[in-house]
């Protein structure tokens, strides 16, 4: 059998006693990072007296880069004990290795569970306060370039609640960029997560660039409030580009349903052209 454990994204007292019995039966341990999860196991021993793993479990190193491989590599055997997947912190499959265990064991008719707990989209997603509850997790924007500027666009305009993760080194970008294309647009910022300092911001992005003041250390959240003009809206931006005007015109009227910076779209519409 497999089982998926969540971990804390930060306080270990949001650990449950589902999970840690869960841990303590598990023969194998799945890991994103073997140091991780032995750290986590030997500081459970010592707040929890009860908890008493088996002995001779074993680590295997399970992470984005040979989770493909390994999972080529399986027998259905191997889930004859029981099998435990965790990721560093939160809920695996979410920005983690996971979905594709789950598959296996789906295609392969093996039992598996899932335990729910901790994880950093949405405490992020209801700290925010933004009422409009219908809410799309977007996860990590490309690095850099041209991919990068598209899919920001189309988080910015996704008509949802919209949530990314964001490295520390790249959120003064990300922060900078949202000043350039939708500055009015109400964003919440959460920093290290149920830690010792855990830190909300909400406002507009320059607003949170003044008040962080080059500080940008730390795990974030961030949260982009949803459109309202898109989602109100009965044109959409494939039938302004079905129009016979010409681009600047039509970026122009996109802005209009978007929100959009007028410059970056028409920029965007020349890079979609070329």
């Amino acid at each position: 059998m497999l089982s998926l454990v969540p971990t804390p994204i930060g306080n270990i007292g949001d650990m449950s006693l589902r999970a840690i019995e869960v841990l303590g039966e598990a023969d194998t341990l799945l890991c994103e990072d073997t140091r991780i999860t032995k750290k986590l196991l030997h500081i459970l021993k010592e707040r929890y007296p009860f908890f008493t793993p088996k002995e001779n479990q074993e680590f295997i190193s399970l992470h984005s880069h040979n989770e493909k491989h390994f999972i080529e590599k399986l027998e259905p055997s191997f889930f004859e004990s029981n099998v435990v997947y965790v990721s560093d912190a939160g809920m695996p499959g979410i920005s983690d290795p996971g979905q594709m265990l789950v598959n296996y064991c789906i295609e392969n008719g093996i039992s598996y569970d899932i335990l729910p707990g901790a994880n950093a989209l949405l405490t992020a997603f209801v700290a925010s306060g933004f009422v409009e509850t219908r809410m799309l997790f977007w996860g990590f924007l490309p690095h850099k370039g041209k991919d990068r500027a598209e899919s920001l666009n189309s988080a910015l305009n996704s008509g949802f609640t919209t949530i990314l993760y964001e490295s520390p080194h790249r959120l003064e970008k990300l922060l900078n960029e949202l000043v350039d294309e939708a500055d009015d647009r109400e964003i919440f910022l959460a920093k290290e997560l149920t830690k010792r300092y855990q830190k909300y911001l909400r406002g507009t992005a320059s607003s949170i660039l003044k008040e962080l003041d080059g500080n940008f250390k730390g795990e974030w959240v961030v949260v982009l409030s949803a459109s309202e003009a898109q989602n109100s809206s009965a044109i959409t931006q494939k039938d302004i580009l079905s129009l016979d005007i010409p681009k600047k015109q039509q970026a122009k009227l996109i802005c209009k349903i978007t929100g959009e910076n007028p410059k970056s779209c028409y920029q965007r519409l020349l890079d979609i052209e070329n």
